[in-house]
């Protein structure tokens, strides 16, 4: 039976600063709508939302933090399918069945927030923000595994890196997976590693 995971419980936040993080939010989406993400800036951002530059600054950081806010909220839905949805992402599914899943939610969520993932990169995080979330719980599902002498901390983080944005956008935009299917590749890849990795018999 698979282990009960939960994800952390965010810090609860003052009732003003979570009007400004919804409302800074809904303001980007609106201007990544209209004018893409190469022009939207903190200062385009601060003019359209109406809060001051100096918030913004506050909440984001940076222009590369515009887009990982956006990437974190967009995100929650696929957390809220690992923690409660139908197998074999959700609960319920043997341990394998559900790191395939898992790793192919991630490609198809970072295909579809392509843009947005890219944009999150910059010059002073060039190899992106780690994602301990998926390493915990590729962890606890390889505990399931029977992999007698297997390292899971080391395979854990070593999966989940395979998933991490920055080398799957690299991947993406490069030659060598050129093609009107670089997704379908992608998927099929992560479960041939999984399946070799916990081996899967027929592999």
């Amino acid at each position: 039976m698979s282990t009960p995971m939960t994800w952390g419980t965010p810090r609860p936040e003052r009732a003003d600063a979570a009007r400004n993080r919804q409302l800074l939010l809904a303001s980007a989406r609106e201007l990544l709508a209209e004018v893409g993400p190469e022009c939207l800036t903190m200062d385009l951002l601060a003019e359209r939302s109406g809060l001051g530059k100096g918030t913004v600054f506050r909440r984001f950081g940076s222009r590369a933090g515009i887009f990982q806010a956006l990437l974190d909220d967009a995100e929650r839905d696929l957390q809220q399918q690992v923690l409660s949805g139908p197998p074999p992402l959700g609960p319920g599914a043997p341990p394998v069945d559900r790191i395939v899943a898992y790793g192919t939610a991630r490609v198809r969520f970072l295909a579809e927030h392509h843009a947005v993932a890219r944009a999150t990169l910059d010059g002073r995080h060039a190899a992106g923000r780690r994602r301990p979330l998926s390493e915990i719980h590729l962890r606890v599902l390889l505990r399931e595994v029977d992999l007698p002498g297997a390292d899971i901390e080391v395979l854990a983080g070593q999966l989940a890196y395979a998933l991490d944005g920055p080398l799957l956008l690299r991947l993406f935009a490069g030659p060598e997976l050129a093609g009107p299917e670089p997704t379908a590749r992608f998927e099929a890849g992560w479960r041939d590693l999984v399946e070799r990795v916990c081996g899967v018999s027929g592999v």
